[in-house]
């Protein structure tokens, strides 16, 4: 069984958000995600930034993560889009069975 993993991704607005994580659903690639909004604060170009951004949680399993990471730079509109992965290893059984059945 190959290991499964949690896609962290932070986008600009809930549109782009949604639309991103439609894509990885319907393209397999993902079993389903959740979409939040997040207060963030970051250094970008030298600066202190604070901004409303949302938090994408993409279920998945870790040898889709290249393919992932593909559809969100082409739909992303950040210069560098944050694109996170972390193993799940204590997570039941049934959760990871249904994470097989919906990732191809």
């Amino acid at each position: 069984m190959d290991r499964h993993a949690l896609v962290m991704i932070t986008v600009g607005d809930r549109e782009e958000a949604g639309n991103i994580a439609r894509r990885l659903v319907e393209a397999g690639l993902a079993a389903g995600a959740q979409i939040l909004p997040i207060d963030s604060i970051y250094r970008w170009q030298g600066n202190i930034v604070e901004d409303n951004e949302w938090l994408m949680l993409v279920k998945t399993r870790r040898d889709r993560f290249q393919a992932i990471e593909s559809v969100v730079n082409e739909m992303h509109s950040y210069d560098v889009p944050p694109v996170l992965m972390i193993e799940m290893d204590d997570t039941s059984r049934a959760y990871l069975a249904w994470i097989d059945e919906n990732v191809t």
